[in-house]
Protein backbone atom coordinates (compact mmCIF):
# COMPACT_ATOMS: atom_id res chain seq x y z
CA UNK A 1 0.00 0.00 0.00
CA UNK A 2 1.64 3.23 -1.15
CA UNK A 3 1.28 6.25 1.07
CA UNK A 4 2.27 9.83 0.31
CA UNK A 5 3.51 10.93 3.71
CA UNK A 6 6.73 12.45 4.98
CA UNK A 7 6.38 11.10 8.51
CA UNK A 8 4.99 7.64 9.24
CA UNK A 9 3.12 7.30 12.50
CA UNK A 10 2.88 3.63 13.41
CA UNK A 11 2.14 1.71 16.60
CA UNK A 12 1.12 -1.37 18.53
CA UNK A 13 -2.16 -2.10 20.34
CA UNK A 14 -2.01 -4.58 23.23
CA UNK A 15 -1.99 -5.01 26.99
CA UNK A 16 0.45 -5.00 28.68
CA UNK A 17 3.21 -3.75 26.38
CA UNK A 18 6.08 -2.95 28.74
CA UNK A 19 8.58 -5.40 27.24
CA UNK A 20 7.72 -5.02 23.55
CA UNK A 21 10.64 -5.02 21.10
CA UNK A 22 8.47 -3.60 18.32
CA UNK A 23 9.44 0.10 18.71
CA UNK A 24 13.15 -0.71 18.28
CA UNK A 25 12.48 -3.10 15.41
CA UNK A 26 10.34 -0.63 13.47
CA UNK A 27 12.67 2.29 14.21
CA UNK A 28 15.40 0.22 12.58
CA UNK A 29 13.09 -0.55 9.64
CA UNK A 30 12.38 3.15 9.14
CA UNK A 31 16.10 3.97 9.21
CA UNK A 32 16.96 1.18 6.78
CA UNK A 33 14.51 2.66 4.26
CA UNK A 34 15.51 6.29 4.84
CA UNK A 35 12.05 7.16 6.16
CA UNK A 36 11.00 9.57 8.89
CA UNK A 37 8.59 8.26 11.47
CA UNK A 38 7.89 6.80 14.89
CA UNK A 39 6.36 3.66 16.36
CA UNK A 40 4.38 4.09 19.57
CA UNK A 41 2.94 1.70 22.12
CA UNK A 42 -0.79 1.94 22.81
CA UNK A 43 -1.59 -0.15 25.91
CA UNK A 44 -5.36 -0.60 25.94
CA UNK A 45 -7.09 -2.71 28.58
CA UNK A 46 -9.04 -5.63 27.11
CA UNK A 47 -12.32 -4.23 28.45
CA UNK A 48 -11.73 -0.71 27.10
CA UNK A 49 -13.40 -0.90 23.68
CA UNK A 50 -13.94 2.87 23.75
CA UNK A 51 -10.22 3.62 23.70
CA UNK A 52 -9.73 1.00 21.01
CA UNK A 53 -12.33 2.65 18.78
CA UNK A 54 -10.83 6.10 19.46
CA UNK A 55 -7.40 4.90 18.37
CA UNK A 56 -8.82 3.35 15.20
CA UNK A 57 -10.52 6.65 14.38
CA UNK A 58 -7.06 8.26 14.34
CA UNK A 59 -6.01 5.68 11.77
CA UNK A 60 -9.15 6.32 9.75
CA UNK A 61 -8.48 10.08 9.74
CA UNK A 62 -4.92 9.64 8.50
CA UNK A 63 -3.24 10.79 11.71
CA UNK A 64 -1.77 7.26 12.07
CA UNK A 65 -0.64 5.22 9.06
CA UNK A 66 -0.55 1.72 10.51
CA UNK A 67 -1.16 -0.36 13.62
CA UNK A 68 -0.04 -3.76 14.83
CA UNK A 69 -2.24 -5.73 17.23
CA UNK A 70 -1.12 -8.19 19.88
CA UNK A 71 -2.79 -9.97 22.79
CA UNK A 72 -5.45 -9.51 24.05
CA UNK A 73 -6.92 -7.61 21.08
CA UNK A 74 -6.16 -9.82 18.06
CA UNK A 75 -9.71 -11.15 17.97
CA UNK A 76 -11.87 -8.47 19.56
CA UNK A 77 -10.56 -5.80 17.16
CA UNK A 78 -12.10 -7.71 14.26
CA UNK A 79 -15.61 -6.56 15.16
CA UNK A 80 -14.74 -2.87 14.72
CA UNK A 81 -12.97 -3.11 11.35
CA UNK A 82 -14.55 -2.63 7.92
CA UNK A 83 -12.97 -5.61 6.16
CA UNK A 84 -10.68 -8.57 6.79
CA UNK A 85 -8.20 -10.12 4.39
CA UNK A 86 -8.73 -13.77 3.50
CA UNK A 87 -5.76 -14.71 5.70
CA UNK A 88 -7.07 -12.84 8.75
CA UNK A 89 -10.53 -14.29 8.25
CA UNK A 90 -9.21 -17.84 7.96
CA UNK A 91 -7.00 -17.52 11.03
CA UNK A 92 -9.63 -15.68 13.02
CA UNK A 93 -7.19 -13.04 14.27
CA UNK A 94 -5.72 -9.70 13.18
CA UNK A 95 -2.21 -8.40 13.84
CA UNK A 96 -2.01 -5.62 11.23
CA UNK A 97 -4.44 -2.78 10.46
CA UNK A 98 -4.25 -0.24 7.66
CA UNK A 99 -6.51 2.17 5.76
CA UNK A 100 -7.32 1.38 2.15
CA UNK A 101 -9.96 3.11 0.03
CA UNK A 102 -11.39 4.78 3.17
CA UNK A 103 -11.81 1.39 4.86
CA UNK A 104 -10.04 -0.06 7.89
CA UNK A 105 -8.58 -3.41 6.79
CA UNK A 106 -7.48 -6.16 9.19
CA UNK A 107 -4.69 -8.47 8.02
CA UNK A 108 -2.49 -11.13 9.61
CA UNK A 109 1.24 -11.29 8.90
CA UNK A 110 1.95 -13.80 11.70
CA UNK A 111 1.28 -16.79 9.43
CA UNK A 112 3.44 -15.75 6.45
CA UNK A 113 6.06 -14.38 8.87
CA UNK A 114 6.27 -17.69 10.68
CA UNK A 115 6.47 -19.64 7.42
CA UNK A 116 9.25 -17.47 6.01
CA UNK A 117 11.35 -17.88 9.12
CA UNK A 118 10.56 -21.60 9.36
CA UNK A 119 11.75 -22.08 5.77
CA UNK A 120 14.97 -20.21 6.56
CA UNK A 121 15.52 -22.26 9.71
CA UNK A 122 14.91 -25.62 8.04
CA UNK A 123 17.12 -24.71 5.09
CA UNK A 124 19.96 -23.75 7.44
CA UNK A 125 19.52 -26.67 9.86
CA UNK A 126 22.65 -28.76 10.17
CA UNK A 127 21.40 -31.62 12.27
CA UNK A 128 23.74 -34.62 12.29
CA UNK A 129 20.67 -36.69 11.44
CA UNK A 130 19.86 -34.59 8.35
CA UNK A 131 20.47 -37.35 5.80
CA UNK A 132 18.66 -39.99 7.81
CA UNK A 133 15.67 -37.74 8.41
CA UNK A 134 15.12 -36.73 4.79
CA UNK A 135 12.44 -39.36 4.13
CA UNK A 136 10.66 -38.38 7.36
CA UNK A 137 10.88 -34.67 6.59
CA UNK A 138 9.24 -35.31 3.23
CA UNK A 139 6.21 -36.58 5.12
CA UNK A 140 6.07 -33.19 6.87
CA UNK A 141 4.57 -34.32 10.16
CA UNK A 142 4.59 -31.69 12.90
CA UNK A 143 3.48 -31.40 16.52
CA UNK A 144 2.20 -27.96 17.55
CA UNK A 145 2.30 -27.46 21.32
CA UNK A 146 -0.56 -25.27 22.52
CA UNK A 147 -3.92 -24.21 21.13
CA UNK A 148 -4.11 -20.52 22.02
CA UNK A 149 -4.01 -17.40 19.85
CA UNK A 150 -0.48 -17.95 18.54
CA UNK A 151 -1.31 -21.51 17.56
CA UNK A 152 -4.04 -20.33 15.16
CA UNK A 153 -1.62 -18.55 12.84
CA UNK A 154 0.99 -21.33 13.09
CA UNK A 155 -1.50 -24.12 12.35
CA UNK A 156 -2.96 -22.16 9.43
CA UNK A 157 0.52 -21.57 7.96
CA UNK A 158 1.56 -25.21 8.34
CA UNK A 159 -1.65 -26.53 6.77
CA UNK A 160 -1.26 -24.12 3.84
CA UNK A 161 2.30 -25.40 3.40
CA UNK A 162 1.19 -29.05 3.25
CA UNK A 163 2.16 -30.26 6.72
CA UNK A 164 0.31 -32.97 8.61
CA UNK A 165 -0.39 -31.22 11.92
CA UNK A 166 -1.03 -32.64 15.39
CA UNK A 167 -2.14 -30.10 18.01
CA UNK A 168 -1.09 -31.14 21.52
CA UNK A 169 -2.52 -29.03 24.32
CA UNK A 170 -3.10 -29.14 28.05
CA UNK A 171 -6.74 -28.22 27.47
CA UNK A 172 -7.86 -30.83 24.99
CA UNK A 173 -11.22 -29.14 24.36
CA UNK A 174 -9.44 -25.95 23.28
CA UNK A 175 -7.32 -28.00 20.88
CA UNK A 176 -10.42 -29.66 19.45
CA UNK A 177 -12.08 -26.28 19.02
CA UNK A 178 -9.06 -25.00 17.10
CA UNK A 179 -9.01 -28.11 14.92
CA UNK A 180 -12.74 -27.81 14.23
CA UNK A 181 -12.32 -24.21 13.09
CA UNK A 182 -10.04 -25.39 10.28
CA UNK A 183 -11.82 -28.70 9.51
CA UNK A 184 -8.83 -30.11 7.63
CA UNK A 185 -8.17 -33.84 7.33
CA UNK A 186 -4.45 -33.17 7.78
CA UNK A 187 -5.14 -31.99 11.32
CA UNK A 188 -5.42 -34.14 14.46
CA UNK A 189 -5.52 -33.51 18.21
CA UNK A 190 -3.55 -35.14 21.01
CA UNK A 191 -3.15 -34.86 24.76
CA UNK A 192 -0.07 -32.99 25.91
CA UNK A 193 1.51 -36.17 27.26
CA UNK A 194 1.86 -37.29 23.59
CA UNK A 195 1.34 -40.93 24.56
CA UNK A 196 -0.71 -41.67 21.43
CA UNK A 197 1.80 -40.23 18.92
CA UNK A 198 4.51 -42.15 17.08
CA UNK A 199 7.32 -39.67 17.69
CA UNK A 200 9.72 -41.28 15.23
CA UNK A 201 7.53 -39.94 12.41
CA UNK A 202 7.73 -36.31 13.57
CA UNK A 203 9.94 -33.95 11.54
CA UNK A 204 9.13 -30.72 13.42
CA UNK A 205 7.95 -29.55 16.85
CA UNK A 206 6.60 -25.99 17.24
CA UNK A 207 5.93 -24.47 20.66
CA UNK A 208 3.21 -21.80 20.65
CA UNK A 209 2.74 -21.67 24.44
CA UNK A 210 4.37 -19.03 26.70
CA UNK A 211 6.07 -21.73 28.80
CA UNK A 212 9.75 -20.87 29.23
CA UNK A 213 9.27 -17.15 28.64
CA UNK A 214 11.01 -14.59 30.86
CA UNK A 215 10.82 -14.46 33.86
CA UNK A 216 9.84 -18.15 34.15
CA UNK A 217 12.84 -19.38 32.18
CA UNK A 218 13.15 -22.75 33.95
CA UNK A 219 10.01 -24.13 32.30
CA UNK A 220 9.70 -26.20 29.13
CA UNK A 221 6.49 -27.13 27.28
CA UNK A 222 7.91 -30.53 26.31
CA UNK A 223 6.77 -33.32 28.68
CA UNK A 224 9.36 -34.14 31.34
CA UNK A 225 11.29 -37.39 30.87
CA UNK A 226 10.04 -37.79 27.28
CA UNK A 227 12.80 -37.89 24.65
CA UNK A 228 12.39 -35.57 21.67
CA UNK A 229 11.49 -37.11 18.32
CA UNK A 230 14.85 -38.45 17.15
CA UNK A 231 14.97 -36.61 13.81
CA UNK A 232 12.92 -33.47 14.50
CA UNK A 233 13.74 -29.79 14.27
CA UNK A 234 12.49 -27.68 17.20
CA UNK A 235 10.95 -24.21 16.74
CA UNK A 236 10.04 -22.23 19.88
CA UNK A 237 7.94 -19.10 19.32
CA UNK A 238 9.26 -17.74 22.63
CA UNK A 239 12.21 -15.39 21.95
CA UNK A 240 12.86 -13.95 25.41
CA UNK A 241 15.19 -15.38 26.71
CA UNK A 242 17.30 -15.73 23.58
CA UNK A 243 17.84 -19.41 24.42
CA UNK A 244 14.85 -21.09 26.03
CA UNK A 245 15.05 -24.31 28.01
CA UNK A 246 13.23 -26.07 25.17
CA UNK A 247 15.86 -24.94 22.66
CA UNK A 248 18.72 -25.74 25.02
CA UNK A 249 17.42 -29.24 25.77
CA UNK A 250 16.90 -29.98 22.08
CA UNK A 251 20.42 -28.84 21.21
CA UNK A 252 21.81 -31.08 23.95
CA UNK A 253 20.09 -33.98 22.20
CA UNK A 254 21.82 -33.00 18.95
CA UNK A 255 18.76 -31.49 17.27
CA UNK A 256 18.45 -28.21 15.36
CA UNK A 257 16.47 -25.68 17.39
CA UNK A 258 15.61 -21.99 17.25
CA UNK A 259 13.53 -19.39 19.05
CA UNK A 260 10.87 -17.18 17.45
CA UNK A 261 12.90 -14.00 17.08
CA UNK A 262 13.05 -14.54 13.33
CA UNK A 263 9.26 -14.81 13.16
CA UNK A 264 8.96 -11.57 15.13
CA UNK A 265 11.18 -9.84 12.58
CA UNK A 266 9.42 -11.31 9.55
CA UNK A 267 5.88 -10.48 10.68
CA UNK A 268 7.02 -6.95 11.54
CA UNK A 269 8.72 -6.49 8.18
CA UNK A 270 5.63 -7.70 6.31
CA UNK A 271 3.43 -5.26 8.24
CA UNK A 272 5.92 -2.47 7.53
CA UNK A 273 5.78 -3.22 3.80
CA UNK A 274 1.97 -2.99 3.85
CA UNK A 275 2.05 0.41 5.59
CA UNK A 276 4.93 2.08 3.75
CA UNK A 277 5.39 0.19 0.44
CA UNK A 278 9.07 -0.05 1.39
CA UNK A 279 11.01 -3.28 1.98
CA UNK A 280 13.12 -2.96 5.17
CA UNK A 281 16.45 -4.69 5.72
CA UNK A 282 15.77 -7.76 7.86
CA UNK A 283 19.34 -7.89 9.16
CA UNK A 284 19.07 -4.33 10.51
CA UNK A 285 15.78 -5.16 12.24
CA UNK A 286 17.25 -8.38 13.64
CA UNK A 287 20.27 -6.53 15.03
CA UNK A 288 18.00 -4.01 16.77
CA UNK A 289 15.96 -6.79 18.36
CA UNK A 290 18.98 -8.88 19.28
CA UNK A 291 20.52 -6.01 21.24
CA UNK A 292 17.51 -5.81 23.53
CA UNK A 293 16.32 -9.44 23.77
CA UNK A 294 17.97 -11.43 26.54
Amino acid sequence: MSLSTSHFRLGLIGYPLGHSLSPKIHAAALRSCGLEGDYSLFPIHPDDMGSLKDLLSRLRSGEIQGLNVTIPHKQNVMQVLDELTATARSIGAVNTIYLWDHKLIGDNTDAPGFLRDLDRFLANSESPTANRKSSIANRKSVIVLGAGGSARAVVYALLMDGWQVTIAARRIEQARGLADSFSNDQLTVADLNLSNIELSNIALVVNTTPVGMTPNVAGSPWPANLPFPPHAAIYDLVYNPRETKLVRDACLQGLSATTGLGMLIEQAALSFEIWTAHKPAREVMFAAADQTAH
